[in-house]
């Protein structure tokens, strides 16, 4: 069974949510019978192994914001081009995001000369995001529903996008299937401590600090925990590990929140390495996630596995993945000042309560054991599928 998989910039990951999917899933592979091709964004073309798994490098052009675009459709090519050269049979090519629905469109009839079945993972709702202009927003809708016409089998990392796939485009009867997306519990031994001190030293944190662990877009309401963190006046730090950069959302940022003048929220910059994030995570006195575009997201999963206390922002993605496990804020003025103040008083044992239940939930729900044998599953089914048409 060959499966290719393409959208993510490519293995080992550094960082990022499909990145780490696509790492865990090849590394923890069990069925050996599994041949996977990994696309792999690169300034060069060629070929490597990693995790016992075909890594072809798609040479990109830098054309800034189309580059993502550009190189999902020549890795589409590529991997039709090697397929047909190699005369493969029972291949599903596994696209990671919903960016090339026009060119789908083109490629399916040559794709099913060949009996190659597309998967598609939507990811979240792409085209709401503030950072993209109208014309932007209208290609993602566009090519989203492209993507979900010219696929075989949508997988849904999130029961909320599965229930909008199945409403929004019900009349193209498509199959979908939902399948989350995992984390890992670690455990305090797996903490380098001598290292997570020595990052507490370098940024003079102290030793109880709030923590966001996002991408740096509007979207993840940085103004919004900023201002309330701030109004809150409570005496902690706001540690944010993210990519900023002095764009104009990080100016906006500073005009409406003036968070420059106020020493306890710091922008650490990145951490790519994941014991010490571990360690950040497993320090911090509470996390917190301003996400609310998107499926099942990544940083809550991680957070839930190794932080105690969640703050999180009240959205159906973010209820569906953490429940009962963490407290939660709107977008109301003061809702996130306010419960600010309340879990600053909380009991060590509500803490460890909140704590334990978010490990339970990632155990029971999240596992990348149990997702990886969802995968293979579905890789079977199709195999078995496909055999028995060939008969």
């Amino acid at each position: 069974m060959h499966v290719f998989i393409i959208g993510s910039k490519g293995i080992p990951a550094e960082y990022g949510g499909f990145e780490t999917f696509v790492d865990k899933l090849t590394a923890s592979r069990q069925n050996v019978n599994i041949q996977y091709h990994v696309s792999c964004k690169s300034d060069e073309f060629g070929e490597f192994e990693y995790n016992n798994v075909r890594c072809f490098k798609v040479k990109t052009p830098n054309i800034g914001s189309a580059a993502a675009l550009w190189y999902d459709i020549l890795s589409l090519w590529t991997c039709y081009g090697y397929i047909k050269r190699h005369n493969l049979k029972d291949c599903i090519i596994y696209i990671l995001a919903s960016r090339i629905g026009p060119f789908l469109a083109i490629f399916k009839p040559k794709l099913r000369k060949h009996n190659i079945k597309i998967y598609v993972n939507p990811d979240g709702h792409e085209w709401s995001r503030s950072k993209w202009n109208k014309v932007i927003k209208w290609y993602w809708k566009f090519s989203e529903r492209l993507m979900i016409i010219y696929s075989d089998l949508i997988v849904c990392d999130s029961k909320v996008i599965k229930s909008y796939i199945d409403k929004e485009y019900a009349r193209f009867n498509k199959k979908t299937v939902f399948i989350p997306y995992g984390a890992d519990n670690r455990s305090q031994t797996e903490e380098k401590p001598d290292q997570f001190n020595a990052w507490k030293a370098k940024f003079k944190i102290r030793d109880s600090y709030y923590l966001i662990v996002s991408r740096f877009v509007p979207e993840n309401n940085y103004c919004l925990i900023i201002k309330e963190f701030i109004a809150s006046a409570v005496d902690k730090e706001l540690v944010i590990v993210s990519n900023v950069s002095d764009n104009k959302f990080y100016r906006d940022l500073l005009k409406k929140t003036n968070f420059s003048s106020n020493s306890s929220v710091k922008f650490i910059g990145t951490v790519y390495d994941q014991m010490l994030l571990t360690s950040i995570r497993q320090n911090a006195f509470a996390y917190l996630h301003g996400h609310e575009v998107g499926g099942t997201n990544p940083s809550l999963l991680e957070a839930m596995a190794n932080t105690k206390l969640n703050l999180v922002y009240d959205i159906s993605f973010n209820r569906e993945v953490a429940e009962d496990a963490a407290v939660y804020f709107t977008k109301e003025e003061g809702s996130l000042t306010q419960l600010f103040h309340e879990v600053e008083v909380l009991t060590a044992d509500r803490i460890k309560e909140l704590g334990d239940l978010a490990k339970k939930r990632i155990l029971d729900f999240y596992s990348w054991d149990e997702i990886i044998k969802q995968y293979e599953l579905l890789y079977q089914n199709e195999f078995l599928n496909y055999k028995q048409i060939s008969k």
